[in-house]
């Protein structure tokens, strides 16, 4: 059996940092002691509540949470979130407002319409989602209950490089694919989300970073597990928590701090990103259709115009040694889905294979 590592640039599950793949593999069978493996023990065990407790401090610490929010640790994906953030926050006014720019914020904006009359403040659907509309073109309604973003969208390649001003309404923001890669002012959010498969920890975890107050104004007929004040009042220990997504999480931040905290990892993350881009660019075959100023760190999308070299591009990056670079079926093309635990070596060797493929074609 081989253990050769490809360069996974899969928008998720995604690659996770080799150094907690390893330490999670160590102590698989017996964790630090206890006879028992992480996935075996009971999530009401000393053990395990340590470990959730560490790593729930470990969170706050990194992303500094201020006083007055929550982390949750919850199941059901980000996805499960575009019902329970209208559930449990559109009672207020039954109004919200949504700005879609991709695929998975057009999800949630349909999905909390079933729960009230929900403004569409901005689309990026004119042109294709390559751009994230900018403060002057949010149309907000005052009486929103909140407002809701995603910060960045993995299949369009595009990222949000500001914080909307909202004069006081509470922000939603789905974090998913760009949660722990660059410092987040908390205090300007209502709700953090994310579901775990991209920078935090395998599949399986949704993380909620809310501000206390926000909670137990649900909608009547929220379905229990779906309400914000159940999980905050059970310190999200209603039910048994997704104890290995936990425990794996901790481990990730482990490494993050020891990667220089958000930080140190913005840095990094940017200049894996400028570089790609920076080749892209300079290409003759290539392209890239997103604005400059509203390009993804995470995802970079690119194209060379043609299906059938598209289709060459793929099949000779698998050739190479590179998993996961096609675009996604709605959009076609190529995507390297650059996430933190991608070493700066996997982006380079990546550069140098667009760089050939450039001159060869």
């Amino acid at each position: 059996m081989g253990n050769e590592r490809v360069f996974n640039f899969s928008a998720g599950p995604s690659m996770l940092p080799l150094e907690v793949l390893e330490r999670a593999g160590a102590e698989i069978t017996n964790y630090q002691g206890s006879g028992m493996s992480v996935m075996e023990m009971s999530h009401r065990s000393k053990v395990f509540q340590k470990i959730f407790d560490d790593t729930q401090a470990k969170l706050r610490k990194l992303m500094n949470v201020p006083e007055g929010y929550k982390i949750l640790f919850l199941q059901g994906g980000a996805s499960s979130q575009f019902s329970m953030a209208p559930l449990n926050l559109i009672g207020k006014t039954g109004k919200a407002d949504y700005a879609v720019t991709g695929n998975f914020s057009n999800i949630a904006y349909k999905e909390a319409k079933k729960y009230g009359t929900i403004n569409l403040a901005a689309s990026s659907a004119d042109k294709n989602h390559t751009y994230i509309p900018t403060q002057e073109q949010l149309t907000l309604d005052p009486e929103a209950s909140y407002f809701y973003y995603c910060a960045n969208n993995t299949i369009y390649g595009t990222e949000w490089q500001y914080v909307p001003e909202t004069n006081g309404v509470p922000i939603v923001c789905d974090m998913s694919s760009d949660i722990l890669s660059r410092p987040v002012d908390v205090s300007k959010y209502g709700i953090i989300f994310a579901g775990a498969q991209k920078n935090m920890a395998p599949a399986g975890l949704t993380v909620v970073i809310i501000k206390e107050e926000l909670a137990g104004q649900e909608l009547p007929y929220t379905p229990l597990m779906m309400n914000y004040k159940t999980m905050i009042d059970k310190d999200s220990m209603y039910n048994t928590p997704p104890c290995w997504c936990i425990y794996i999480l901790g481990l990730v931040l482990d490494w993050l701090e020891s990667k220089g905290g958000l930080p140190g990892m913005e840095a990094i993350k940017h200049g894996k990103a400028q570089m790609l881009y920076d080749v892209i660019d300079s290409s003759r075959l290539f392209t890239c259709a997103v604005e400059k100023d509203s390009r993804s760190d995470m995802n970079v999308v690119f194209r060379t115009g043609s299906d059938e070299l598209d289709a060459k591009f793929v099949k000779e990056s698998i050739e190479a040694g590179f998993t996961n670079l096609k675009g996604h079926r709605s959009v076609g093309g190529m995507r390297a889905s650059i996430y933190n635990a991608m070493p700066t070596e996997g982006v380079e060797k990546l550069c140098d294979f667009i760089k050939a493929f450039d001159k060869n074609n």
